[in-house]
This record gives C-alpha cells, sequence and structure tokens, in this order.
C-alpha cells in the first residue's frame, strides 16, 4: 500500500511523462508518444492497484495540481494528434477505396 506522499509524488511524476509526451507530439514523433503513453498507463495500474486511497491537506493539493496539469498537456497533445490522425484516417479510406476498384474492376 502506497503511502499518500508516495501516491501524491506518483501524479507528479505522471506530469512530467505528459510533459514529455507533449514534447514528442510537437516533434510529430509518434513512437516516442507511444511508449510514454505505456509509461503513463503503467503509472495509473499502479494507482489502481492500490485502491481509492483519499487524500487530504498538501497531498490531496498535489494531486489536484498534477492532475489539472495533465489535463491541459492532454488537450494539447489531442490538438496535435487530431489532424494526423485524420490525415491518417483519410489515407486509409483511400487505400480501401483503391483495393475496393482494383477489385472491382480486376485492375
Amino acid at each position: 500500500m502506497m503511502t499518500n506522499t508516495e501516491i501524491a509524488s506518483l501524479y507528479e511524476a505522471m506530469v512530467g511523462i505528459t510533459d514529455q509526451m507533449l514534447a514528442a507530439a510537437t516533434a510529430a514523433d509518434w513512437d516516442r508518444l507511444l511508449q510514454l503513453e505505456h509509461q503513463c498507463a503503467a503509472c495509473v495500474r499502479q494507482l489502481k492497484d492500490n485502491g481509492d486511497t483519499p487524500l487530504a491537506g498538501q497531498e490531496r493539493m498535489r494531486k489536484v495540481n498534477a492532475i489539472r496539469k495533465m489535463l491541459d498537456s492532454d488537450r494539447k497533445i489531442r490538438d496535435l494528434t487530431q489532424p494526423w490522425m485524420a490525415k491518417l484516417q483519410a489515407m486509409i479510406s483511400n487505400k480501401t477505396v483503391e483495393r475496393r476498384v482494383a477489385r472491382a474492376y480486376g485492375v
């Protein structure tokens, strides 16, 4: 079982990871972004495995501030990745249509 200080520290570590994720997304380094996403998910698993421990005082404020920072980074990451994802989806759709046409006309 993690202490309240360890829980707050883990949230702050996740802020560092999401900051790195934002840097990776800004650089269009999708492989690095994925690696960092896995690291962040591992932290979330740790928190879930620890159970729902309510925090109070300073630790609660540290957690709240960390979550706010993560949400801000997440929004910025989504702003960077959504256009890329839309482009990727369009490329996939075009390839699918291209294959259907090729199959239909034996090309």
